[in-house]
Formats: C-alpha cells, structure tokens, sequence
C-alpha cells in the first residue's frame, strides 16, 4: 500500500491530499474531515484508519485537508480571513474535480462530524457535482444539536458557543489544539458560522443567506448512509442525525446506530467510531462492502 502527498495550487494556498492506494484503477475516494480536525481523523503512517483499510480493499483513496488544517497551508493564522463557506463554495468543489479529472471516474464521498455537513452543503448548492458522486457515507454527521443536557451545556453551550469566539478574538483563530480541544484549528469566520448551524436554526449560508434546505429539495442525492454511536451523545449524537437526515430532504438515506446491542464489538463513540482497533473487524468490512454496491 501507498501513502502519498498531492498539493493543489490555488490562490495563494495549498490544499492536501493524502493519496492512499494499493493498485490503481479503483474506485476513487474522497474524504473529507470535520471541525477543529484534519484528515488524520482517517489515516496514520502505520496503515491503521478506515483509508488504509479501504485501500487494501482497493479502492483508489484521496483524503483532504480543509485549507489550513493539517498539511494544507499556509496553516490558519490571525491573518486568515476565510470560513466553511470557502469550503463549500470552493475548496471542496475544486477537489471533486481533481479526483474526478485525475482518475476519470466518478467517486464516492466519505466525511466524519460537520464534513457531512460540508458535504451536503456542496451537492445542495452545486448540483453540477451530483455527477460525479456515486455514493455518500457520513459519520457522526449533524447540523444542530438539538438534545439538552449537562455534556452540551458544558461544551457546547459554555466553551464552543461563548468562550471559542472570545478566545479567537484575542488571537485572531481559534487555537484549538493548544486548549485541547481539537486536533487542528479553526479560523474566525469557521468558527462563527459553525456556532450559527449548531444551534437550531436554518440552514441557510451566514455570509449570503444561500437556502440549502430548498435546494436540497430540488436533488436527487446519491445512495447515502449516516452512521453513529450510541455512545456519541453530542457531536453525532442519533436524535441530530437523524433531525439532519430528514432536514436534507433525502428519504432514501439509510442509517445505523452502532452499538453491542446492535451486534457491534463494542458501544462506538464520535472519534473511536473510526480510530478503534474494533472497528477494522467490525463495521469497516460493511463500509466497504455497501461502497461496493454503488
């Protein structure tokens, strides 16, 4: 199996992708990671992560790093003046066309926590993607949360919702690793804008008032599947999941809830979902067989 870094070239910044493969003429993947996170969310250098595993299935994998998070630069600084509406509008868009061009086939779409979201902010807006997207896979993906609680008042509701954005005032981004509370870092305007979907609301773009719920009425959406834990009780918990499947308009989505009751090796949670040594036994192998069916 391969590892390989491709940089794309675009307005005074690089965007990465890890290219992940064992022979080439697979399936093409993209991956694309979520908030205060980078794209290691599905790989490491030792093969572990659902991207190796899919590769030694082989499938032809790509996975991004949103501008400015892992080996994307320049990485996000007090001077980074851009946010998810960048991504959805560009960033995410210019990268379908690169697998699409680079492999001439059209891909299946796999995102973790609010790169779903990302996601299907894309194929709403853009249905000039649709196709080039053979499937949708998301992982612990919600818009808002919507369920209460001591967990969500604390983190969410007190440090995302208020401490974040003062914090990032100060320094110009929100350094989320060094309060370990992420694994990479989020500008300002991400920051806003993500705080503004996560709670309830409509989905609608915060810089140009774009209805994404309307025009994610008007697609017809590629075979989709939303997993979660049973143990993700706030990022992806199963009530938002499903609030945002049915918020999207797309009623064929099929949705799983992983847990031992269940059948599944253990009770799964928003990160171990995909960085669990269980997983590669346990779910992975049903990931890649419904990939293979689309």
């Amino acid at each position: 199996m391969k590892q390989e870094s491709v940089f794309i070239e675009d307005q005074g910044h690089q965007l990465h992708l890890k290219h992940i493969y064992k022979n080439s003429g697979g399936a093409p993947i993209l991956m694309v990671h979520g908030a205060i996170e980078n794209g290691r969310i599905f790989y490491n250098e030792q093969g572990k992560g659902l991207a190796c595993y899919l590769a030694e299935q082989g499938f032809d994998v790509y996975v991004m790093d949103l501008r400015g998070r892992g080996l994307s630069t320049p990485l996000i600084n007090a001077e980074s003046d851009y946010g998810q509406y960048e991504a959805i509008t560009h960033d995410i868009p210019l990268l379908i066309d690169y697998v699409f061009n680079k492999t001439g086939q059209a891909m299946h779409l796999v995102s973790h926590s609010w790169g779903g979201v990302l996601v299907a902010s894309v194929l709403a807006r853009h249905s000039e993607n649709l196709g080039k997207v053979r499937s949708n896979l998301c992982f612990g993906t919600k818009r808002s949360i919507t369920i209460g609680g001591f967990e969500k008042l604390l983190k969410v509701d007190l440090f995302y919702n208020r401490i974040a954005p003062i914090l990032a005032k100060r320094k110009g981004f929100f350094d989320a690793v060094k309060y370990k509370f992420g694994a990479d870092n989020e500008t300002k305007q991400s920051l806003a804008h993500s705080i503004q979907w996560v709670n309830k609301g409509p989905w609608h773009d915060p810089r140009d008032g774009f209805d994404y719920q309307s025009a994610a009425g008007d697609i017809v959406w590629p075979p989709t599947w939303h997993i979660t834990g049973i143990n993700d009780s706030i990022l992806g918990n199963q009530v938002d999941v499903k609030y945002f499947i049915e918020e999207s308009k797309n009623s064929t989505a099929r949705f799983s809830l992983l847990s031992k009751r269940n059948g599944n090796a253990i009770d799964y949670g928003h990160i171990d979902i995909l960085t669990s040594p269980e997983a590669r036994n346990d779910h992975f192998p049903h990931v890649a067989g419904w990939l293979n069916q689309h």
